[in-house]
C-alpha cells in the first residue's frame, strides 16, 4: 500500500509542508541511492529496514526514525522477512534544519526514537487524513508539521535522574554538533571549541570519536563541505565565495580539502550536481 500527497508552497518562509504519506512496503523494497531537494522525515511504524548514507549503515525498528536531509546521498530499503510501514513528511523552509537540530537530529546523525506515546503516529495520521481533503488547508498542515516537529524536540530534551555517563558524554558531543552548526563559517578550532563547552580537548576528541565514528576535526570538515555544497546550487556563488562562506579564506586550501574529502575538485563536482538539477519525481 502507498498513499502520498504533495503540495506546491514555497521554501522562502520559515517552514512549509511539501509531501506526506504512509507506505507498506514489500518484502526488499529499496529507495536509492538517491538525494532529495527538501528534508523528508520517516517515522517506522512496524517492521524493520536499513538506512545507509556512504557512512553510515543502521538497522531501525519500530518506534525509530531517520530523515533525509537535503543533497545527501542516501539508501533506505526494507527488510526481505520483516519489511518496515512508515509514514513521512517532507518539508523545507528557512528554519527548518534548526527545529532537526533542536530535535537532536543532524545530516551526520540523522536518526531518533520516539516510544513515548502514540502522538508522533497520530500527529502524522491527522496530516494525512487532511491532506486526503479536497479542500485542504495549508494553514492545518502547517499546524500538524509544527506539533511533529515539537513533539521530536521535546522526545530529545528529555532527561533523568539516572542518566547514564554515555548519554552525558552524547550530550556533549551533541553541543560540539550544534555549535559547529552555528558557527562553521567563521575561524574556529577545537581547542576552542572543547574550551567553550568545558572539556579538554583530548576527552573530547575521545568521546566524540566514540559516538561519532570519526573525529572533531574530520567532523568540522565534513560539515563545512556538506554546507558547500548547497551553495553550489547557487549559480551567482564563485568557488571563492562559496570557500570564504564556510570558514576557508584560501580558496586553493578549499579546493584541495574538497577533493581530498570528495576525490574531485570543486568545479567538478559543481558541473555534476549541475546535471542533476532537474530531477524526476519518485516516490519515497
Amino acid at each position: 500500500m502507498l498513499e502520498k500527497y504533495y503540495f506546491n508552497q514555497s521554501d522562502q518562509t520559515d517552514l512549509n509542508v511539501y509531501r506526506c504519506g504512509i507506505q507498506e512496503c514489500k518484502s526488499g523494497y529499496v529507495w536509492g541511492p538517491g538525494i532529495r531537494d527538501h528534508f523528508i522525515v520517516h517515522y517506522i511504524l512496524s517492521g524493520t529496514g536499513i538506512f545507509l548514507d556512504g557512512k553510515t549503515k543502521k538497522k531501525l525498528f519500530q518506534g525509530d526514525g531517520f530523515v533525509v536531509f537535503p543533497n545527501c546521498l542516501v539508501t533506505y530499503a526494507a527488510d526481505s522477512e520483516n519489511p518496515w510501514a512508515y509514514s513521512w513528511v517532507g518539508f523545507q523552509g528557512l528554519k527548518a534544519e534548526s527545529f532537526l537540530n533542536k530535535a537532536g537530529i543532524y545530516r551526520e546523525s540523522p536518526f531518533f526514537t520516539y516510544k513515548t506515546d502514540n502522538k508522533l503516529k497520530d500527529c502524522l495520521g491527522n496530516m494525512i487524513s487532511e491532506a486526503r481533503l479536497n479542500t485542504s488547508s495549508e494553514l492545518m498542515l502547517l499546524g500538524h508539521l509544527y506539533i511533529f516537529l515539537s513533539l521530536l524536540i521535546k522526545n530529545n530534551q528529555k532527561t533523568s535522574s539516572y542518566e547514564t555517563k554515555f548519554l552525558n558524554q552524547e550530550k556533549y558531543v551533541k553541543r560540539v554538533i550544534e555549535f559547529i552548526s552555528k558557527n562553521y563559517s567563521g575561524k574556529i578550532s577545537i581547542s576552542e571549541i572543547a574550551s567553550i563547552i568545558g572539556l579538554d580537548r583530548s576527552y573530547l576528541y575521545v568521546i566524540f570519536k566514540k559516538i561519532m565514528k570519526i573525529s572533531p576535526q574530520e567532523f568540522l570538515i565534513n560539515y563545512r563541505i556538506e554546507r558547500a555544497i548547497d551553495l553550489m546550487q547557487n549559480p551567482d556563488l564563485t568557488i571563492g565565495d562559496i570557500s570564504r562562506s564556510v570558514g576557508y579564506e584560501d580558496p586553493l586550501q578549499f579546493s584541495k580539502i574538497f577533493k581530498k574529502v570528495k576525490g574531485i575538485s570543486p568545479n567538478q563536482f559543481r558541473q555534476k550536481l549541475n546535471l542533476h538539477s532537474n530531477p524526476k519525481s519518485i516516490s519515497p
